[in-house]
């Protein structure tokens, strides 16, 4: 079966959103999040160059990585609009996460669950022997 590696062919919108949220989760889950984006903020301006690079590492990479998916990666980086949306799938991603684990019920056993509106057992057997 061969694999397509037309790196003239651009990336279609569909395919793009998909592949950036495969990257974007990849990201999240080991919470990479803030160098990521600090990283691609940052190389902006050079992701055509970066997309270029992948093409010359593929064949070093993509024995490890997967051959179309190298391409897919420098498709992806050729154009500035798609990093944009990988940037930010990443925060959106990142922001679900923290949302989702903020909304987590907090452990009974911890001290910061306890209910300090409440008064004590032995604040109120104080009171009532005076």
């Amino acid at each position: 079966m061969p694999i397509d590696l037309d790196l003239t062919k651009q990336l279609t919108p569909d395919e793009a959103s998909a592949l950036a949220d495969s990257i974007a989760r990849y990201i999240v889950n080991r919470r990479l999040e803030t160098p990521a984006v600090l990283f691609f903020e940052m190389h902006k301006p050079l992701s055509f160059l970066a997309s270029q690079a992948a093409i010359v590492a593929m064949p070093f990479l993509g024995p490890l990585i997967g051959a179309s998916r190298m391409a897919d990666l420098s498709k992806l980086l050729a154009d500035s609009k798609y990093v944009e949306l990988l940037i930010s799938r990443i925060e959106e991603m990142a922001a679900e996460r923290d949302a989702a684990a903020n909304a987590s019920p907090a452990d009974p056993s911890s001290p910061e669950s306890e209910d300090l509106s409440a008064p004590s057992a032995s604040k109120n057997s104080e009171v009532s022997r005076k």
